[in-house]
């Protein structure tokens, strides 16, 4: 076995700590092992300071006021700069006192929670090109609610709307139902401009007490 000889004398306890060292290994009580440039394996924790999630290999700074007390304090360089990660061990917080917060990327940007997410403002504002929203269940509830879309697609198995007044307005209307469409109601008014036409197998008009038909012609047969 080669046994490693550091170059630079090692601190004394007393010594404050200032080394630069590569992230070597992951600890199972959450230590952290960091071997610096002499070969010498400093056993740390990472500060509350460095938000910056460290990974294997990458390039570390360590400050301590001595060799029992020191801290991993900052990533001075990733080995692999193409992901980062923000980590906390507890609840984390971005805010402002008083400026806007702002969150941008050149690609995508993703929201995940283990729980409940949570949007509060007076006024929130999405924009995007698309868009997927998938929710296993979710509850919508709003005074106003504005909606303005060119084209409006709805699958599903049940669809239930209760309110107290209903107004719906196009151009042109058509309903397809491949069984029963049935209407119950206190008073039914259908008026036409133009043409009525009801065609059925089997078509029947009853009354309890009164059933009327004026037009000027009347044709039956």
């Amino acid at each position: 076995m080669m046994n490693v000889i550091p170059l630079r004398a090692t601190p004394s306890d007393q010594t404050p700590v200032h080394v630069l060292g590569r992230l070597a290994s992951f600890l199972p009580d959450g230590q952290l092992g960091v071997e610096d440039e002499s070969g010498s394996i400093w056993i740390c924790r990472r500060a509350a300071s460095c938000l910056l999630k460290p990974e294997i290999g990458d390039e570390v700074l360590l400050s301590g006021p001595d060799r029992d007390r020191v801290w991993l304090i900052a990533v001075t360089e990733q080995a692999d700069a193409s992901a980062s990660r923000i980590d906390a061990p507890g609840d984390l917080t971005l805010g402002s006192i008083e400026g806007a917060v702002s969150i941008e990327s050149a690609g995508n940007v993703r929201l995940r929670s283990g729980a409940t997410l949570e949007m509060e403002s007076p006024r929130w504002v999405l924009r995007a090109e698309s868009g997927d929203c998938h929710v296993v269940n979710m509850r919508f509830t709003a005074e106003t609610a504005d909606a303005t879309v060119g084209r409006l697609r709805m699958v599903g198995k049940v669809l239930e709307t209760s309110v107290d007044r209903l107004v719906q307005m196009a151009r042109n209307a058509l309903r397809l139902v491949d069984e029963i469409d049935q209407s119950r109601v206190g008073h039914l008014d259908c008026k036409a401009t133009e043409t009525v036409r009801i065609h059925g197998r089997h078509t029947l008009v009853t009354g309890q007490d009164l059933v009327k038909v004026d037009a000027s012609q009347i044709h039956m047969g």
